[in-house]
């Protein structure tokens, strides 16, 4: 199958040899995000994990709108944090950009490191309708 790479100019270049996102026929795989600024390359927050939630979520958005598609279309996430002490917080910004009848699929898995050495990275794929 035939795939096509999506990029948004309003998040963060991949640091890396991947892509933001892949689409393949009406599925978009979306790469994991950090907290870090399109504009400017930096991580934002400073180590503050709502910060760096709410960046992430940010970047997510950007990136699905290059695809044409919004959090709506979002069926599975997965949340890699540094600390799962830091779950509720999370959990609270990340459930407060999707409404209750689209809420994803998700699991949440604590790792020993990140990159960047950031709080939580999120990746996730979305469906076209």
């Amino acid at each position: 199958m035939a795939h096509t790479i999506v990029f948004s100019a309003e998040a963060p270049a991949p640091i890396g040899p991947y892509s933001q996102a892949i689409q393949a026929g009406n599925t978009v795989y979306i790469s994991g995000q950090i907290a870090l600024d399109a504009t400017t390359g930096q991580l934002i927050g400073n180590g503050d994990v709502a910060q760096e939630t709410h960046q992430v979520m940010r970047n997510i958005q950007a990136v699905l709108a290059a695809a044409g598609l919004t959090l709506r279309q979002v069926v599975k996430c997965s949340i890699f944090v540094k600390d799962l002490g830091n779950f509720g917080l999370i959990n609270e910004i990340y459930g407060s950009y999707f409404e209750a009848d689209y809420a994803p699929a998700r699991e949440t898995v604590e790792v020993s490191r990140l990159p960047k050495d950031v709080q939580v990275e999120i990746s996730c794929i979305a469906v076209a309708e």
